[in-house]
């Protein structure tokens, strides 16, 4: 008997009547509420006492053409807009760029600062918790519209609208900074390596006048040398033909004086003055000329005295002449006369203009990148409308539903108690 009505009531003490624990719930229904009050009361507790976080947000775009449009005519610094905004993007996540905005805007966050930190730490923690950047599209040359968020959170005793948006303008000034100091730093490069070129240009235009100097001297030397060797050939050749001269009429003054003849005549009035004679000189002369010793002794002395006397034989001779004008011309070059006195030596260098109106051109840049549209600022962070944790209602909500059910799991925990004492 006892064996058999034990299993019955074992089975009647784990079934469960729904009716009657939700009747059981019902007269529990003041702890029940009163729990979820309790629990609520407790979450309001904490979103009053919590600090609020919010959030910052802004989005950055690429820059119009036309922002870009005169550093690109520059034909020195070439930066497409999808180009720009990478930068700008390199620079917003670069971790030296975010901690010189922290040391030189202090101000904003002094309310950071934390006892026992140094500016470092207290940058590291705002560092790795509080800003994030989200980059859609920038490396890729092909996307539609890329774009790049920047999102700030921070506690309600933070200006955080201010930090998100003076960092973005921080970043995009320090990019202007390098792209003006890159963009100097070109332009001067630039303008020395032209100015090597002109340099370059005068030393072979010097090294081009010296060389024609030389070979203008040079042809001048030989020229100079060729007439003085003509020159004293043909005076030793004067000379020759003088004593050649002087050793004819020798001879000729001996014929003369051994013929009798003193004073010119021919062979004819020679013949003729014999007259019935028995000495009769006849000369068939054809085609050669007169012997010498016919012009008698005292013309033929007094040639030779003449002869004997003369010191140059220079004027007998038109070659010499010509050979003393020749020479008197080439003691000065008039050609290497005027190439020694150039003044401005430049204006006879040739293909320099170019790289001159270069030089001016490149110097004629602004490199004043203060007003160079970068980015486009798509939105600037505004003041969030509420806080992005906690959520007030939603928490004291989420409060009073669990503090619900724990009244109803305290509930549900006295009812099955109540039914083992029975």
């Amino acid at each position: 008997m006892k064996n058999t009505e034990h299993p019955q009531a074992k089975a009647s003490s784990t079934d469960i009547d729904l009716v009657d624990l939700f009747s059981f719930f019902w007269q529990q229904k003041k702890f029940i509420a009163g729990t979820s009050v309790v629990v609520g009361a407790l979450a309001l507790g904490y979103v009053l006492v919590v600090t609020p976080i919010y959030q910052a947000s802004t989005v950055l775009r690429p820059a119009e053409i036309n922002e870009l449009d005169a550093l690109n005519r520059s034909e020195v610094y070439k930066l497409p807009p999808q180009e720009a905004l990478q930068k700008v993007g390199a620079a917003l996540d670069s971790y030296e760029t975010r901690l010189n905005f922290f040391r030189s805007h202090q101000e904003l966050f002094k309310p950071l600062e934390k006892e026992g930190m140094s500016l470092e730490q207290s940058f590291e923690l705002f560092n790795r918790n509080s800003i994030n950047m989200t980059q859609v599209g920038v490396t890729d040359p092909t996307a539609m519209s890329p774009s790049i968020r920047l999102e700030l959170t921070y506690p309600k005793y933070v200006n955080g609208v201010d930090i998100i948006n003076e960092f973005v303008k921080y970043a995009v000034n320090n990019q202007r900074s390098q792209i003006s100091a890159d963009l100097k730093t070109i332009i001067s490069n630039r303008q020395k390596e032209l100015r090597e070129k002109i340099s370059a240009a005068r030393l072979g235009y010097q090294s081009d006048k010296e060389a024609k100097v030389a070979t203008l001297e040079e042809s001048d030397e030989l020229k100079r040398a060729n007439l003085k060797d003509e020159l004293q050939a043909l005076r030793l050749q004067l000379k020759a033909v003088r004593e050649a001269r002087i050793d004819q009429l020798n001879e000729a003054i001996s014929i003369a004086s051994s013929l009798g003849i003193t004073r010119p005549t021919t062979p004819y009035a020679m013949g003729e003055s014999s007259g019935g004679g028995a000495r009769v000189i006849r000369t068939d002369i054809t085609s050669q000329e007169t012997p010498l010793y016919f012009l008698g002794t005292q013309a033929l002395q007094a040639e030779r005295a003449v002869l004997l006397k003369r010191t140059s034989d220079d004027f007998t001779d038109k070659r010499v002449l010509e050979i003393d004008k020749n020479l008197k011309l080439l003691e000065v070059n008039r050609e290497v006369e005027l190439l020694g006195k150039r003044a401005n030596e430049d204006v006879y260098l040739k293909n320099i203009e170019p790289l001159r109106a270069e030089i001016v051109r490149l110097g004629n840049l602004n490199t004043d990148m203060s007003a160079l549209g970068l980015v486009n600022i798509d939105r600037k962070a505004q003041t969030p409308v509420s806080a992005l944790k906690p959520k007030k209602a939603l928490t004291v909500v989420l409060g009073l539903f669990l503090g619900g059910l724990l009244g109803l799991g305290i509930s549900t925990v006295r009812y099955f108690n109540g039914r083992r004492r029975v």
